[in-house]
């Protein structure tokens, strides 16, 4: 008896002190927060205290012990309610209500089992013989009129119900969450409405709108498949709030419904599931489809090999059994073939004769044109006049002015050559080819800045043929409809067409090194506690590669007359704070069932 009256008063006082610890004063929502706990901690003094203790009130005896397990459920919402204002609270004040709510939930605990209808009589030797069992209990139900009976029947189903969605909900908080799949982005491993089980603890989950919970012990490896919030929406608390809420209707409909949507109505990518593919102390770089890792203790890029057993790159060529449950490939077989021809090409070109090719392409069009030399022709097209798809769109009256306006023999010489100075002088060799080690000799310092300067330059001999092609049939007076039949011109147009269709895929198939170097071209690393992630469906998954905004850009620095595209590219690492949990299981459907990994997926 003794025990159980301590464990009771700590149980109460504890209740007590948490409610007026969620005291708030802020006209909003937390103001709920006190009236609520205090109203209930008064109610379970009165059972508990007042009648149980003091006058030996049996029958109150289940009204408390129901009291005492609902107690952890109320002061979470209290919890919540508080901090769910417009005002936070400081991380020593949670500190503080994390505690009182463990104290109160375990002292209520063991209050319910000394209360346990099997042990109840023997805390009071003159308990015994008074108190019905549950035998007892349900014997004397049954004597009640059947209006009763039906009315407490469904109490019970309705308690039950209450209790086991809370009991749903602290599990899925602090230790197992069911997650559905609702993207591509993870194929072959996740396909659409795949259910998968998510261990949380070792993750360090906290305690809803608050920093403080279970202390992070999980150490994370490149290639584990995490569930983490996405960093790409915004994080105020009015967010959080409704990000919370969505949460506890998603779990407690066991993944039936979600909530969680943007102002629009649309569904948020929140949280993402992905794959670890970066971690602390790295830097990272992706080009041609393959990851690229650097440290401080090695300080040259290699490629990362376990990269490729994960990253798909030709989801048309799955095995036909996952094959039929993919709703978008990508790439069809022609515009993978495409884009790896376009990508040979480009690595196989040589500086030498690029360089030979753009001083023909400016003496052929010095002699059919009539413009002035004299003049520099600086401002006859720049900006918008760049981007691809006008430039490629406008390449006829491109012709034209460059063949009458002054300085346009000057200004096609700038935009044709102003790359060579940019060329270390090593690499005019013919048997020169690039290498991501070979740091020294690539432009830019890296292959990713390399490549897409190789890129660029592929586009401009193109363009260039295509704008000397176009002057020289305009200067032979031939008619623009015999124009498509000129072999020289198809060639350039169809390199033109196959550069074009790659630039669409460009920043999903490459990634510029990141952390960036610093101004002076020091390597930045992933800081400590940080993670970059990506999916494995590779050319559809906006994961850590991107932002979600479009924006032109120049293809390359490292000319003044870039080509211009539209890029969404902008990684960042993701703190390990955010991420909820580790992908254990794939629990549906049965057909898949496994612990995710390379060889359950391929």
């Amino acid at each position: 008896m003794k025990k159980f009256i301590i464990f009771l008063y700590i149980s109460l006082a504890s209740s007590i002190v948490f409610s007026f610890a969620n005291l708030s004063f802020h006209a909003d929502i937390s103001l709920v927060a006190f009236p609520l706990g205090i109203i209930f901690s008064g109610v379970c003094v009165y059972f508990g205290y007042f009648k149980v203790i003091c006058r030996d009130k049996l029958s109150c005896v289940p009204v408390f012990r129901r009291l005492c397990q609902y107690q952890p459920f109320v002061h979470l919402i209290v919890f919540v309610l508080r901090r769910a204002g417009q005002t936070g609270t400081g991380y020593v004040f949670d500190v503080m209500s994390v505690l009182l709510w463990i104290i109160a939930a375990v002292s209520a605990f063991i209050v319910c089992c000394f209360l346990n209808p099997k042990r109840v009589s023997r805390l009071i030797p003159e308990w015994k013989g008074r108190y019905m069992d549950s035998a007892a209990v349900i014997a004397a139900s049954k004597q009640r009129p059947l209006g009763i009976r039906v009315l407490f029947e469904a109490f019970e189903w309705i308690d039950a119900f209450i209790q086991a969605a809370f009991t749903v909900l602290l599990i899925n908080i602090f230790i197992l969450q069911l997650y559905e799949i609702p993207s591509e982005s993870m194929v072959p491993e996740f396909l659409v409405r795949d259910r998968v089980a998510v261990f949380k603890t070792a993750s360090g989950p906290h305690f809803p709108l608050a920093a403080v919970g279970i202390p992070r012990i999980k150490q994370y490896h490149r290639g584990d498949i995490i569930v983490f919030r996405n960093p790409h929406y915004a994080r105020d608390r009015q967010s959080e709030v409704r990000n919370f809420v969505s949460q506890m209707v998603y779990m407690l409909t066991f993944t039936g419904i979600n909530l969680n949507t943007t102002d629009d109505g649309e569904l948020k990518a929140d949280p993402l599931v992905k794959r670890i593919t970066g971690l602390p102390g790295e830097q990272l770089m992706m080009q041609d489809g393959v990851l690229y890792v650097r440290t401080k203790d090695n300080p040259v890029f290699y490629a990362v090999e376990a990269d490729s057993c994960w990253a798909e790159w030709n989801v048309g060529g799955l095995p036909g059994d996952i094959l039929q449950h993919v709703q978008d490939v990508p790439l069809q077989k022609n515009m993978y073939e495409s884009m790896l021809q376009c990508e040979k090409e480009r690595n196989s070109l040589v500086y030498s004769k690029a360089k030979e090719q753009a001083e023909s392409l400016v003496n052929r069009f010095a002699a059919v044109a009539s413009s002035s030399a004299d003049v520099s022709g600086a401002e006859l097209f720049g900006g918008n006049d760049l981007f691809i798809f006008n430039l490629y769109s406008h390449l006829d009256s491109m012709t034209l002015k460059l063949l009458s306006a002054d300085g346009g023999i000057n200004w096609f010489q700038s935009y044709m050559t102003d790359w060579i100075s940019f060329v270390p002088e090593q690499c005019f060799s013919d048997s020169y080819k690039p290498s991501a080690a070979d740091e020294v000799h690539l432009v830019g310092g890296n292959l990713y800045d390399d490549a897409n300067f190789r890129l660029n330059l592929m586009i401009k001999l193109a363009v260039g043929t295509l704008i000397v092609r176009n002057a020289e049939l305009m200067n032979a007076r031939i008619s623009a409809t015999l124009w498509s039949q000129d072999k020289e011109r198809q060639e350039a147009a169809q390199m033109a067409s196959m550069i074009y269709d790659y630039l669409f895929l460009l920043d999903r198939r490459n990634m510029p090194v990141f952390p960036a170097n610093t101004t002076s071209g020091q390597p930045t690393y992933i800081p400590s506690n940080e993670y970059f992630m990506m999916g494995d469906n590779r050319f559809n998954s906006l994961d850590m590669r991107h932002s979600y905004d479009m924006r032109v850009v120049p293809l390359t620095p490292y000319d003044r007359y870039s080509v211009l595209y539209q890029s969404n590219i902008a990684p960042q690492s993701v703190p390990a704070a955010d991420i909820l949990g580790t992908a254990v299981l794939r629990i549906w459907p049965f057909s898949r069932f496994g612990i995710p990994g390379v060889t359950g997926s391929r």
